[in-house]
């Protein structure tokens, strides 16, 4: 099982910035798919952004023009830059890695916009 770890969640005003980093056990070259997704209190887990392993990507259009997804293959890290930030932006934010065999989860970081 891949181990994948968030990091860069926080507290921030809206407007602000953040960068959240998914740190994976393995090359991620292996993954067809790498995603960020989010949660927020009583709403159902949704797709934020996804990176392919050819690099293409897909943002949900709550995000566009404001979020930016990037990996670094030497350090096996996908990114989310989070510019902009509004208050329901507001959730906990998980790292996916999906394979054709696997589909591995992060454990989750929390992400806090204030007004």
């Amino acid at each position: 099982q891949v181990q994948l770890v968030e990091s860069g969640g926080g507290s921030v005003q809206a407007g602000g910035s953040l960068r959240l980093s998914c740190a994976a056990s393995a090359s991620i070259f292996s993954f067809n798919v790498m995603g960020w997704y989010r949660q927020a209190p009583g709403k159902q887990r949704e797709l934020v952004a996804m990176i392919t392993v050819g690099g293409r990507t897909n943002y949900a259009d709550s995000v566009k023009g404001r979020f930016t997804i990037s990996r670094d293959n030497a350090k096996n890290t996908v990114y989310l830059q989070m510019n902009s930030l509004k208050p329901e932006d507001t959730a906990v934010y998980y790292c996916n890695a999906n394979r054709s065999w696997s589909n591995d989860w992060g454990q989750g970081t929390q992400v806090t916009v204030s007004s």
